[in-house]
Order: structure tokens, then C-alpha cells, then sequence
């Protein structure tokens, strides 16, 4: 069982993780300013789930089945970098248009969820976290399932539900001062940018 110790040292851990900008942080803003807080919340869904994913593979010991599929784990970051670039080229592309709170379709849903989970499972920053540095945190021998059902999952969605909130919250402030068609064209493009640099940003790490 962990102490009340652990835990803060774990929820500070990680929200100064999840904080620090990288593929996720930046794919998040660049949703929130595009597309608004329902596709943005999606997305921060599909982010959180992708973390915990990794919280369970360092909690239940399969960080060794981890790295016997580490060509996996090479193709899914490869993955969710085409991914980006594509992203980057819809924003790209994209047409102005008057923006609206209307709710986005389903698919825009999961499509926003979807690139969450895969910017997360092949972001290297997440990897090292989970598989690297929790263990320095948390006396992980000490962790079973009751555990992590009943605090570590609730703390990981908490803290990563407020700093994503945070960003999101942000970015759609900046969106809303964004209506005219030029700033439209701004606004997409940096999406753009942003989408293209969190691939650079992984791409580079590979090297």
C-alpha cells in the first residue's frame, strides 16, 4: 500500500510531466484552437488513456513484455508521427469558416480521441516516465491491483484532467478572438505548425 507521501510525490511527478510541453501538450493546443473544447476534451480522452496504459504495464510488471515488442512500440511512434503530418496537412488545407460551438459528429469524436491515444503510446516522453522514472517514485513492489484501481488511476486522470483542462481552457480563450477569415488562415496554419513540429519533435528522438 502506498503512503500519503508517495502519492503527492507521484501527482506532482506527473503533473510537472504532463506540464512540460511535448507531442501531446502541443497536438492538444493545436485541437483546442482548430477544432474547440469537445474534440479537445476527446482528444485529452484519448491521452489519458494512452497513460494509463503505461501506469498499468510499470505497475503490473510488464515492462519487460514492453521491451520484448519494442519493434511495436518503434512502429506505433512511427505511426503517430504520419499521423501528425497528416493532421498537419488537413489544418493545412483547411477552408475558413465561421466558427461555432455546434457539438462535432461522432467521428470527429473518436477521430479526436484516436490520435490522442496514439500521440501518447508512441511519445517517447511517456515511455520514459512510466517505464523509467515511476519506479523512482513509487515503491512499485509494494502496488497490486487494488492499488491502482482505487488511487493510482483516479490520481493519473485528476492531474492530467486539470493540466490538460488548463491548456485547453487557453487555447479556445485565443479561439474565440479568432473569427476573421485571415485570422482564420493563421489559426489553421499554426495548428499546422504545431501538428508538423510535435512529428519533428519524435521524429528527432528516434535519432
Amino acid at each position: 500500500m502506498l503512503d500519503l507521501t508517495q502519492i503527492i510525490s507521484y501527482a506532482l511527478a506527473l503533473g510537472i510531466a504532463a506540464a512540460i510541453p511535448g507531442p501531446g501538450i502541443t497536438a492538444l493546443v493545436a485541437r483546442s484552437v482548430a477544432n474547440g473544447p469537445s474534440a479537445a476534451f476527446a482528444m485529452l480522452g484519448g491521452l489519458m488513456l494512452g497513460d494509463l496504459v503505461y501506469l498499468s504495464f510499470a505497475v503490473f510488471g510488464l515492462a519487460l513484455i514492453a521491451s520484448s515488442f519494442s519493434t511495436l512500440f518503434v512502429a506505433i511512434r512511427w505511426f503517430s508521427i504520419l499521423y501528425l503530418l497528416w493532421l498537419a496537412w488537413n489544418f493545412w488545407t483547411a477552408k475558413q469558416h465561421e466558427l461555432t460551438t455546434s457539438a462535432p459528429s461522432r467521428k470527429d469524436l473518436f477521430s479526436a480521441s484516436f490520435s490522442g491515444l496514439t500521440i501518447t503510446l508512441g511519445n517517447p516522453k511517456t515511455i520514459a516516465f512510466y517505464l523509467a522514472l515511476l519506479p523512482l517514485v513509487l515503491d512499485l513492489d509494494t502496488v497490486g491491483f487494488t492499488t491502482w484501481a482505487t488511487v493510482l488511476v483516479p490520481v493519473t486522470i485528476l492531474v492530467l484532467l486539470i493540466v490538460g483542462g488548463v491548456f485547453i481552457i487557453a487555447a479556445v480563450g485565443v479561439r474565440k478572438a479568432l473569427s476573421s477569415p485571415k485570422a482564420q488562415t493563421r489559426l489553421h496554419r499554426g495548428a499546422a505548425v504545431a501538428m508538423a513540429s510535435a512529428a519533428g519533435t519524435m521524429v528527432a528522438r528516434e535519432f
